[in-house]
């Protein structure tokens, strides 16, 4: 249970003043009911925008959220960075929600594909913790041709990548054509499918993450679009 001013404050609907004047204004139904008392408290679950509109809208989903994006290139993941935001890309009062949404990992300006975007903690250090190694999947197009040795290197298990001190874990190469690979890795260090191409003599062109453990972009999500998941299809991440 939840008050309702609090509840819609949180979801970046306005101040508790604010939603209190939606309120009085007959904007928010519940149940088929104009509400009449922003101090009122109700359920809250993840039916809540079958059950509840304001302004005529389905109300945003409460928290746990989480969503995918397929984030396109020239947009950057981090806050702090300069240039345009992937929280840009969403509604303008979720950036108001509390808790806030974080991006799960990060993919740099220059790279395309798949990311996930929440306000629930646990899921996202589920995903990101070391200890799971859940899988991710890049499609790299290539600067030169693949010689046919990189899939060996990048089983091996022992290839060290420029000022580090561990070597990479285990990661497995599929070649499409010539000059285009898709790479799983089980790790997120720092730039790292450009920097394994790299330390065999290629370059990546382009780089796009097609698959997060069980979870694929699907083909007609476009670049920007976002999609709201169920618990089903987030738990599947972890269906590897």
């Amino acid at each position: 249970m939840a008050r309702l001013d609090r509840l819609l404050a949180n979801l970046g609907y306005g101040s508790r003043k604010d939603v209190q004047a939606l309120v009085a204004a007959g904007k928010v139904v519940l149940d088929g009911k104009a509400q009449k008392d922003a101090g009122a408290r109700i359920a809250v679950d993840a039916t809540l925008p079958q059950r509840m509109t304001i302004r005529g809208l389905p109300v945003d989903p409460p928290a746990p959220l989480v969503l995918m994006m397929h984030k396109p290139l020239g947009v950057v993941c981090s806050h702090k960075e300069e240039g345009e935001k992937i929280y840009d890309l969403l509604p303008r009062r979720w950036r108001l929600r509390d808790p806030g949404l974080s991006t799960v990992g990060r993919l740099d300006k220059d790279t395309s594909g798949l990311i996930l975007i929440t306000d629930d903690g646990d899921f996202l250090h589920r995903v990101i913790s070391p200890k799971r190694h859940v899988p991710k999947t890049y499609l790299a197009s290539l600067d030169r041709s693949l010689t046919g040795s990189e899939g060996g290197v990048f089983a091996a298990g022992t290839l060290m990548l420029d000022g580090e001190e561990k070597p990479l874990l285990p990661a497995k190469l599929e070649v499409v054509d010539a000059r285009t690979a898709r790479l799983t890795i089980t790790e997120g260090r720092y730039h790292q499918v450009r920097r394994m191409f790299a330390a065999v003599g290629n370059h990546v062109v382009d780089l796009h993450r097609e698959r997060i453990g069980g979870l694929s972009l699907p083909p007609d999500l476009e670049p920007g679009q976002h999609r709201i998941l169920t618990t089903a299809e987030a738990e599947a991440v972890f269906n590897v």
